[in-house]
């Protein structure tokens, strides 16, 4: 059977995603499945724009931690011309990495608690993550990149255990802007493996990873990443929030 020519091939669009908010479509390439944001149909904010390249560089930084974080994603033409190319993940629909529950029935054991609140009939509820190292992996990842909008649905859990992260075009970010629903492991100290995930992209910022990230990302933002690298690593321990931005996406899921 031939290799598909995922940067080549002709990109046919078989559906939409209608709860996205920018332009996204799920599309084949060579019997490939994948999903394709033009950026023609990007709505960027007022404080990010370029959201396709921001897409590239988060699974660039995903590929040098080694935790394959974020699926693979390139820029290549499509129908709507340029735009974010990322390989469809089949998650498993029986499996919950976040969730809601109600504060009296938090699992005693292999989940994280991040904040109590009420819920629409004014019962206590708690948000919860599970314990995992594929998870731990993304929210370390994510200090990294910054990621702005980490939410339940950008976790798709994977039958044979793994943890993708997806949406990642608000990253980067010069500023803190980190907002996401994996805060349970606040003020735990990093393992030898996520250390290491650090320094791998501290080495590579300064060679490969560093020169392909400049024709994506400003100067002013991969000096930001390698300096969030830096605190991240001589602190050596999950953060807690700062500043007066919310610490979680609304909505969460």
């Amino acid at each position: 059977m031939p290799t598909p020519d995922l940067l080549h091939g002709e990109l046919h669009l078989t559906g939409r995603i209608d709860t996205a908010s920018n332009a996204t479509f799920l599309a084949s390439i060579d019997g490939v499945a994948v999903v394709y944001k033009p950026v023609a149909g990007e709505h960027p904010l007022w404080d990010f724009a370029g959201l396709a390249n921001r897409e590239v560089a988060a699974y660039l930084v995903s590929q040098v931690f080694g935790w394959n974080v974020v699926p693979r994603t390139w820029l290549r033409d499509g129908p709507m011309g340029e735009g974010m190319v990322q390989l469809w993940q089949d998650a498993d629909p029986a499996q919950t990495a976040v969730d809601i529950v109600a504060a009296e029935a938090v699992p005693d054991t292999g989940w994280r608690h991040v904040f109590d609140g009420r819920d629409e009939n004014e019962r206590m509820v708690t948000l919860i993550h599970e314990d995992t190292a594929p998870l731990r992996r993304m929210a370390v990842f994510d200090i990294v990149v910054n990621n702005a909008d980490r939410k339940g649905d950008h976790i798709l859990p994977m039958p044979d255990g793994h943890r993708h992260g997806v949406d990642h075009g608000l990253t980067f970010h010069t500023d803190h802007k980190l907002r996401t629903v994996l805060w349970g492991w606040l003020g735990d100290a990093l393992t030898t493996d996520e250390l290491d995930g650090v320094d791998r992209v501290i080495a590579e910022l300064n060679g490969a990873l560093g020169d392909t990230l400049a024709g994506l990302l400003s100067a002013g933002e991969v000096d930001a990443l390698a300096e969030r690298c830096d605190r991240l690593r001589s602190a050596a321990r999950f953060p807690a929030p700062s500043g007066d931005m919310p610490a979680v996406p609304w909505p969460l899921f």
